[in-house]
């Protein structure tokens, strides 16, 4: 005699086919979740750029990452790029370049800057033709001597920009994170490069 399995009522059977899928699809909507809002939050965030402080390098509309990790490593280097809170209106973002670094003086007189700390007390000048264009490098004349966990900092249109020059230094608390990647425009894609000064 045969044996004849239980009849499983159909509308019962297409319940748990729709739990099971609700349930699959919670699951990892939750693993993605624990992914990627660490990642979003803690690791990388992205960012518009508005304006044209930092032409040529960056342009108004361009879509960049910023690095939000590295600085909890190691400390932010003279050229790096960085997204900060503007120490006057926290609420707004700033994007600018790293020139001078604590407990440094930095000198702007003739179109270029010279910087000064332990390592060079007679100064050098920094050299910026990597990725500044001369007619870009218009300065002004002034002299500031950097406080201990504070950055100088510049847009790379010196002509175009709030920066440093105007109100001030930046503390490290401010700072967001570092540029490491622009999204877009597509023909521009790619790794954001380091700058790397011989003094």
């Amino acid at each position: 005699m045969d044996e004849l399995e239980p009849q499983i009522p159909r509308s019962h059977t297409s319940r748990q086919d729709a739990f099971a899928f609700i349930w699959e699809t919670i699951k990892v909507v939750v693993v993605s979740l624990a992914i990627i809002l660490p990642i979003r939050y803690f690791l990388v965030q992205p960012f518009f750029v508005k304006g044209a402080s930092m032409e040529p390098t960056f342009e108004d509309g361009n879509y960049i990452l910023i690095d939000e990790i590295s600085y909890r490593l190691h400390e932010p280097k003279r050229g790096d790029i960085i997204v900060f809170r503007f120490p006057q209106e926290q609420t707004q973002f700033f994007i600018k370049r790293i020139i001078g670094l604590p407990g440094e003086t930095v000198e702007v007189k003739n179109d270029q800057i010279t910087i000064y700390n332990k390592d060079n007390p007679n100064g050098f000048i920094l050299d910026e033709n990597q990725y500044l264009p001369k007619y870009q490098q218009t300065l002004g004349n002034s002299r500031f001597t950097i406080d201990l966990n504070n950055y100088f900092v510049l847009g790379d249109n010196r002509t175009r920009s709030s920066d440093s020059r105007i109100w001030g230094e930046v503390n490290k608390s401010l700072v967001t994170g570092r540029v490491f990647f622009r999204a877009l425009p597509i023909k521009n894609l790619g790794r954001f490069p380091e700058v790397k000064y011989q003094n």
